[in-house]
């Protein structure tokens, strides 16, 4: 069986400021933090925000991102068949990463604030040494692009961490054991 692939492979009409974004043709989620955000339609009033379907135009990659993690996190190969899978695999990367900040005895604050912690943290992007992927993404063309990249992805991580937080505490005691069973997988062998 192979890998979920996103369903943004064909979505062209994101608009982008630079070429080194459009290895992530994903818009950046809804939320205030500023440049190079896109804003999405509001959700209709039947709908959860963690429900929401992927036909719908509220529906974004940190959705998708949530919704394909413990699918897709169990394979070793991913083959990518365009840009919006490259977000795919990096949001997969930074769940996992996150997963292992989150302990079974945590408080829902305890939780909240070490994936707040954890999205915040310097991190490597596309052409640094550090980052597991380089082979998979162009590195920046120049310093702006890569400050440009970097708010993007921070962008991404601080919503991941806020909508799996949401996921992990949504029966209000501990974090789900459904989330924290694939906290020791490694997507593809690899980690960020």
């Amino acid at each position: 069986m192979p890998a979920y692939h996103s369903i943004f492979l064909e979505d062209r009409d994101v608009p982008l400021s630079t070429s080194t974004l459009r290895q992530f043709p994903c818009p950046p989620p809804p939320h205030p933090y500023s440049r190079p955000a896109y804003t999405l339609p509001p959700l209709p009033a039947d709908v959860s925000d963690m429900d929401v379907p992927p036909d719908s135009e509220s529906y974004d990659c940190v959705d998708e991102i949530l919704s394909l993690f413990r699918a897709n996190v169990l394979f070793r190969n991913f083959e990518i068949n365009g840009p919006a899978d490259r977000m795919l695999i990096y949001g997969t990367l930074f769940i996992s990463e996150c997963l292992g900040k989150v302990k079974p005895g945590m408080t829902s604050r305890e939780a909240e604030k070490a994936l707040i912690n954890v999205s915040l943290d310097h991190f490597a992007i596309p052409g640094d040494v550090a980052f597991p992927l380089n082979q998979a993404f162009e590195p920046p063309r120049d310093r702006q692009d890569a400050e440009t990249l970097r708010q993007y992805l921070s962008q991404v991580r601080q919503e991941i961490a806020i909508r799996l937080h949401a996921r992990l505490y949504a029966g209000g005691e501990g974090p789900s054991k459904w989330w924290l069973s694939f906290a020791k997988r490694k997507f593809m062998g690899k980690s960020l």
